[in-house]
């Protein structure tokens, strides 16, 4: 198996809507990276999925409801999601967020 480079420069950036679009970069089945790009504004409706992810917040600032309760974060601060459980945000200062999940999220290639 060999190592796959993903150039972030050659990623077109999709638009998803509402001030949010993401790049899907590196995965394999078993891991995938995603950067996603916030508006001030903009929000990730709360939601749910099997994956485990890891959310490194790159810029900006969110406030992320998980489970029911709120949470603020900002730059350097990490979330990591158990599978199933409920998590939105809502971003108060434009910014990225890099999530990781295991598996790969198939619905996003």
């Amino acid at each position: 198996m060999e190592a796959t480079i993903v150039y972030n420069r050659d990623v077109a950036l999709r638009q998803l809507g509402g001030g949010v679009s993401r790049k899907v970069l590196a995965y394999n089945e078993g891991l995938m990276i995603v950067e996603v790009h916030f508006e001030t504004g903009s929000t990730g409706s709360a939601h749910t999925h099997p994956h485990l992810q890891n959310t490194y917040v790159k810029s900006g600032r969110f406030r992320f409801t998980i489970d029911g309760r709120d949470v603020e974060v900002g730059p350097g601060d990490t979330i990591a999601f158990p599978s199933g459980i409920l998590h939105g945000t809502l971003c108060l200062e434009a910014g990225t967020l890099i999530d990781i999940f295991a598996p790969m999220r198939k619905d996003f290639v």
